[in-house]
């Protein structure tokens, strides 16, 4: 995978960097105040030093000439040494200008001293300064220094100078190394897991692009380990679904050809139940019962491998979809079985009432099929839904049976069904933007629980 401006390598390397200088940005703050401090602070100090000439002078005076040497080296206007509150050395020159600003240093707190860093730094004249602090090494001396900002702010913009060049160093070089760390650690594995998947996607069944597990602990080695299951898991998937479609295809055409044959059989029998002859009129009917549920063995077949036609919507009443099912399924399947709407019978739904339909009756079918005696249908509105809830009184589904309950041809609650009816019911009710599940089951009955969207969504 080539490097590229958008991949994730380039936007942590940009990232890397921009979060390192925003560290020397506020490092750089309390630094700039500090130096400005400390330069400060030696110029009160050789200003005292200064100052400490007077006294070895005789009658403490020096010529003008030592006068101005000793304010060129401290770079001043004025010095002025106070001790307890009287002024007792003090250099000037004759033509001094009035201070502009004045700063104390004793009294400056920390937030003062950035603010005032600052504020030199973005000066663009020169201002006098009267600065005003103790002795560094003097505590009972007061040191006033008038002076110009300009040497001051030139220094100050000398630090700001090396301190970018140090920043940008520092961020090259901590990016560099992020940047090589991240990408063996992260990038690097990242990228082999997407050329795995998107191999994996053009061609499934190759297994030349599967990864090796190298034991790795963390998210990378998690996350290549799932990846290797989910592998399988997609592979087993489409080999057991290429099988079910062969095999679907073929039952598929058995049972359409095995139908007419059952057709025929079906004339046939209907013959024979017109005989006189009490042998035939004996055995005619379990022939015809046998028929029966051969045809309908077929027609569940076939309606289960045919895709599910585009739904045509229309607002139905959980009352009128119940009542289509009552007067579609035949007597001889519900038996006994009395359907009840308890509560919600005039909420209305979206639905293909055909479709529908399918679904209600497996699952009103099954319970007559499982020998329950009554059906309760509760159905409520609740967060844009509805929330239907079919239960019968009949004796529960079987505990090994839960695991694979919408599983096709793998339980049914007749005798002679095929598993078809909760996975048909199923897939209704998905097609609808709904939900089908076992909410509850057990000796005294089963409950499941359909969730549509309500008519007006």
């Amino acid at each position: 995978m080539r490097f590229s401006f958008r991949s994730l390598s380039f936007r942590l390397l940009l990232l890397t960097v921009f979060f390192v200088m925003l560290a020397e940005v506020l490092i750089y703050t309390p630094s700039v105040a500090r130096f400005r401090q400390v330069y400060l602070t030696e110029k009160l100090d050789s200003a005292h030093l200064a100052a400490m000439a007077v006294n070895v002078a005789p009658d403490r005076m020096v010529s003008e000439e030592i006068t101005y040497e000793l304010l060129d080296h401290v770079n001043a206007w004025s010095i002025e040494v106070v001790r307890d509150g009287v002024p007792m050395e003090m250099l000037k020159r004759p033509l001094h200008p009035e201070p502009q600003v004045r700063f104390n240093l004793d009294t400056a707190s920390v937030v003062t001293l950035i603010v005032n860093a600052f504020d030199a730094l973005f000066q663009t004249r020169n201002r006098v300064l009267q600065i005003r602090g103790t002795a560094p090494k003097d505590p009972m001396a007061v040191v006033v220094v008038t002076l110009d900002e300009y040497p001051l702010r030139r220094a100050m913009y000398d630090y700001s100078w090396r301190i970018l060049n140090l920043s940008i160093f520092i961020s090259v070089i901590t990016a560099a190394l992020m940047f090589v760390s991240l990408r063996w650690l992260m990038v690097r594995p990242l990228e082999r897991l997407t050329r795995s998947l998107i191999s994996f996607r053009r061609s499934p069944e190759d297994r030349a692009s599967d990864l090796i597990d190298l034991g790795r602990r963390d998210e990378i080695g998690v996350a290549l380990r799932e990846m290797a299951a989910m592998k399988e898991g997609l592979r087993g998937a489409l080999r057991q679904r290429t099988r079910l479609a062969a095999l679907g295809t073929a039952v598929n055409k058995i049972s359409h050809d095995l139908r007419n044959m059952l057709s025929t059989a079906t004339l046939i029998s209907d013959r024979l139940a017109m005989s006189q002859d009490p042998e035939v009129q004996r055995i005619t009917p379990t022939l015809v019962k046998a028929i029966d549920r051969a045809a309908a063995l077929c027609s569940t077949t076939l309606n289960f491998t045919r895709e599910t036609p585009p739904l045509r919507l229309e607002q139905a009443t959980l009352a009128e979809l119940l009542r289509d099912v009552e007067a579609g399924l035949p007597a001889s399947e519900l038996g006994a079985l009395r359907i009840h709407v308890v509560d919600g019978g005039a909420l209305a739904v979206r639905v293909d009432r055909d479709q529908m339909f399918r679904a209600l009756a497996n699952l009103i079918g099954n319970a007559a099929g499982a020998g329950a005696g009554r059906v309760t249908i509760t159905a409520v509105h609740r967060n844009r839904q509805v929330i239907i809830d079919v239960a019968d009184d009949g004796p529960g589904i079987p505990q090994e049976a839960l695991g694979k309950l919408f599983q096709p041809f793998q339980f049914s609650s007749r005798k002679d069904g095929t598993g078809l009816g909760l996975t048909i019911a199923r897939d209704v009710i998905q097609a609808h933007g709904g939900r089908l599940t076992l909410e509850r089951t057990g000796p005294d009955g089963t409950v499941f629980r359909i969730e549509l969207p309500e008519a007006g969504r």
